[in-house]
């Protein structure tokens, strides 16, 4: 047998039941593991998680940039000279938006590694 011939090579494989079941496929892949429908409503969990999570940062860190900002404005001369409402704003909702995209990000990240390692724990091993 050449080494290039594929037909004897690819007959071989499918005559051998040890060599048929190398594909790996992810656990939420399997048949039977997973419907559409649970996927469905993983991503949302996670995501609706993202959004809790994120708006609690928003709130944090809208009172942690408000307090200091209006403060120095009423404080620091140069703060008084060079800062304007709109720049007062831009600051606190910069920091608002920043801190919301991180946490969401990081919470949605977390929450699907999280799913993603219970489902590899009890796979569905079929024999």
């Amino acid at each position: 047998m050449a080494f290039g011939s594929s037909s004897s090579s690819s007959d071989a494989r499918l005559a051998d039941p040890i060599l048929k079941n190398v594909a790996i496929f992810s656990p939420l892949e399997r048949n039977g593991m997973a419907s559409f429908d649970q996927k469905l409503a993983m991503a949302q969990r996670c995501s609706h998680e993202g959004v809790v999570a994120g708006a609690k940062a928003a709130v944090w860190a809208t009172i942690a940039t408000a307090i200091p900002t209006l403060a120095s404005v009423r404080m620091l001369p140069w703060a008084r000279a060079n800062l304007n409402h709109t720049a007062q704003a831009l600051i606190i909702s910069s920091a608002a938006g920043a801190a919301y995209f991180i946490v969401a990000d990081k919470t949605v990240l977390a929450s699907a590694r999280r799913n993603s390692f219970q489902q590899v724990d009890h796979p569905d091993i079929e024999a």
